[in-house]
Order: structure tokens, then sequence, then C-alpha cells
């Protein structure tokens, strides 16, 4: 199995070469969290850039700044290694206090092993559809490998995005993220800890972190009554326009 996705994989980022840019509707790096098996889940992903550039990326382009983005993410467990998700709707409440719905994306995730202990791996691929004020390329897919390790204590994930579009003026060669998390374990509810999220240039230009967007995150995961949380407050660098961002994923009890 492990070998069938690494090759469909590779051949789709060489045929679909195409640029893609970060999911910022998702601030989040994927762990062994799974769904409950026949049962609907719901996260709330809000995000908030109080500073940075406001030069848009490109014309007609939604200026970061200023903007509040919360996004739905519903899910579903088919089994115990597939679960299909939903970004429905993705909206944003610009600098001028305008709210949008801008788009809409589907996922399909396959966890080969997702234990509160141990080892964990699986793949996300993701395609979506965005208002021209997100993206040039209207239609986008990402692959997203996942790996990590939890402990009594310490926490650790992993996830290779590989970003490219299906449709639009502005095709390229295919944007690679690798996003880390480390988390400590305060306590069985709250997990306090570091994510990092780092642009790694194309699969034509590997390696060009310098031309690439950067941004890393103080983070705690805590749980409130029957309520997940994940805050966190992060510092854009690279070519990232965003300076300072806000994030929270928010856990909705559903059925609980």
């Amino acid at each position: 199995m492990r070998s069938v996705l690494g090759g469909g994989i590779v051949a789709l980022a060489g045929l679909c070469a195409t640029p893609a840019h970060a999911a910022d509707e998702e601030i989040q790096v994927y762990m062994n969290e799974f769904n409950d098996l026949h049962q609907l889940g719901l996260d709330v992903h809000v995000n908030y850039v109080p500073s940075g550039d406001r030069t848009p990326d490109y014309t007609g382009a939604e200026i970061g700044v200023h903007r509040l983005r919360v996004t739905p993410e519903f899910a579903y467990a088919l089994d115990r290694h597939f679960e299909l998700g939903a970004y429905l709707p993705l909206t944003t409440l610009d600098h001028t206090g305008t709210f949008r719905v801008e788009g809409a994306k589907l996922r399909l995730k396959w966890m080969g092993s997702h234990t509160s202990h141990g080892f964990f791996y699986g793949l996300n691929y993701e395609l979506g559809r965005v208002d021209h004020k997100l993206d040039q390329n209207p239609w986008n897919n990402e692959i997203k490998l996942i790996g990590g390790w939890e402990g009594d204590k310490w926490i650790i994930a992993a996830n290779t995005n590989i970003d490219f579009a299906v449709s639009g003026p502005a095709k390229g060669p295919a944007d690679i993220e690798l996003a880390t998390k480390v988390g400590y374990k305060l306590t069985r509810a709250t997990t306090i800890g570091f994510e990092s999220y780092n642009g790694i240039g194309t699969v034509r230009n590997f390696g060009a972190v310098s031309a690439s967007d950067q941004a890393s995150y103080l983070v705690v995961d805590t749980r409130i009554g029957a309520w997940d949380l994940n805050a966190g407050v992060g510092k854009g660098y690279g070519t990232n326009k965003d300076d300072v961002i806000v994030k929270f994923v928010i856990g909705v009890p559903m059925g609980r």
C-alpha cells in the first residue's frame, strides 16, 4: 500500500508541477487525530493577521493584513483508515469589513496507523476551488504526507505538503512545504508546543528556502469541557507577507 501511494505522489508531482499557495484557511500540522467511526466531526479554523505587508500578491488579490478567515471543516470516518473531509465554506472578512464566501475544498485522508501511542503515518489528498481573490488559479490540489510519534509526554509530527494547481493562468512547478510540530504534555488535557511551516522551494528548485514563505508558532492544545482547542501566535518571515498571525482550530462536539 505504501509503495503504491508513494509512486502516485511522485507521478502527480511530476505531471502536475504547477504552483499553489499555502491553504492559509487551515494552519495545522496533521497528526494522529482521526474522527470517530461513522460520526460527523467538525473543526472550525479561524485565523487573523493583525500586522503585515499590505501589498497584494497579484492584481485583484485580497490583502491578508487585518483579514479574518473562518472555515468549518467537516469530517466523516468511512472505516478505521479512510476519512472524508470538506472545508465548506471558505469565508473571509477583509480589512474593509466586507464578508465573502470564497470557495470550498474536499479531502480524503488515509491513516495506516493512528494509535494514541507510538508511530503514526498517513496521507491526505485535497482538491479545492477558490475565488480569484484567494488564488490566481481557481482549482488546486495538495498532497500531504503525514508522520510522527506520540509518547507519554512528547508528541512529534511532520507533514510534507506538495501543492499544485489543476487549472489557471499562473501555473508553475509544484510548491513543497515542510510542516513540523513538537509538543509537551503538561496534563492529559493540555499540551504546549511549537509549530513551523517552512517552504523549501519547488520540485524544480528544491531547497530554495529564502525564496519561500516561512512561519513559526507557539501553540497550546487543550480541552474545555467537550470542546477541543488549538491556539497559536505566529511570526511570518522569508517571503511571507504576514508579520503576525493568530490562529485557532476549534473542535466542536457533535453528538458527544
